[in-house]
């Protein structure tokens, strides 16, 4: 089985385009499922429903997440599907099982003040210069992290004040940068970048550096992000992802269409921006109760 999840992961990376992000988690779910099975199932073909339904209790008596559940189920139809088009099965076992419901969750959010202290945070030092355009253009792009890490040098256009990106699947997109972002990052690039170049590494074209003068990794981002909120004393678990749904959050209070929101984040279904207005609605329910005489 390990043989075909490295042809299916081939296949993914190649004809699918999939993100090293995507390919990774398919790689680690599959993985998971095939060390459940250990010597069950020495044949590939010889996966049944029950097999399934077997990893799907072990997963809920593991404690897993909902989402966590999905994701991997998600990866193993996609991987039986693939199995399905190689010929080795007649149909995929998971055909009927279904994925376990969700919970609809609601994204965390910084409110404006917030995410202005936690922007300003970054000393004058060279890496702060950078920090402080990395949360800049997390927080007025809307972008997520991977799309942060993956920008390059000719990807941000300072003179119009927009940044291209690329999200799921290799979507190129176009994104507004506030003024505030663009000083940000043409600081960084004009005063701080240079610094950050190592001997062997001036022909990185990466936009964000770390301090071996490569490409910023995803994890970096994550750390940087942490280290602001405990200088702060932000009393919340936040995230990169958090000043996305900050972004989103904010335009739609402010009387953003829901469409042009949706464009920004590069949904590909209006549905998951709705998720959103959801919030704005449980802040104004609380602003309410907090402040009105008879609520």
């Amino acid at each position: 089985m390990e043989e075909l999840l490295d042809r299916f992961l081939r296949f993914q990376r190649v004809e699918k385009n999939a993100s090293a992000h995507t390919i990774s988690n398919y790689q680690r779910d599959i993985l998971q499922f095939i060390e459940f099975l250990c010597d069950d199932v020495i044949a590939s073909t010889a996966v049944s429903k029950n097999d399934l339904r077997r990893f799907l209790a072990y997963l809920q008596q593991s404690g897993y997440a909902r989402s966590s559940i999905a994701r991997k189920l998600s990866a193993l139809r996609s991987f039986f599907r693939f199995l399905v088009r190689e010929g080795y099965y007649d149909h995929s076992p998971l055909e009927q099982l279904n994925t376990p419901k969700q919970g609809r969750q609601l994204p965390g959010f910084l409110y404006v003040d917030e995410c202005f202290t936690l922007l300003e945070a970054p000393d004058d030092s060279a890496l702060g210069k950078r920090d402080r355009a990395i949360l800049e253009t997390l927080y007025a792009a809307g972008i997520r992290v991977s799309e942060l890490v993956g920008m390059s040098l000719h990807d941000v256009d300072f003179r119009q004040g927009y940044v291209r990106v690329f999200g799921k699947g290799s979507k190129e997109r176009i994104v507004p940068l506030g003024k505030p972002a663009c000083q940000a990052i043409e600081r960084y690039v004009k005063e701080a970048r240079p610094l950050l170049l190592k001997p062997g590494h001036s022909k990185e074209n990466a936009l964000f550096l770390n301090k071996a003068g490569g490409r910023l990794s995803d994890r970096s981002v994550r750390r940087l992000v942490e280290k602001y909120v405990q200088q702060v004393s932000l009393r919340r678990q936040v995230s990169p992802h958090t000043l996305r749904h900050s972004f989103a959050t904010h335009m739609l209070e402010n009387g953003a269409d829901l469409r042009s929101v949706q464009e920004l984040l590069g949904h590909a279904n209006v549905s998951t921006t709705q998720l959103y207005t959801h919030v704005t609605r449980e802040r104004l329910k609380t602003v309410y109760k907090e402040t009105h005489p008879r609520a």
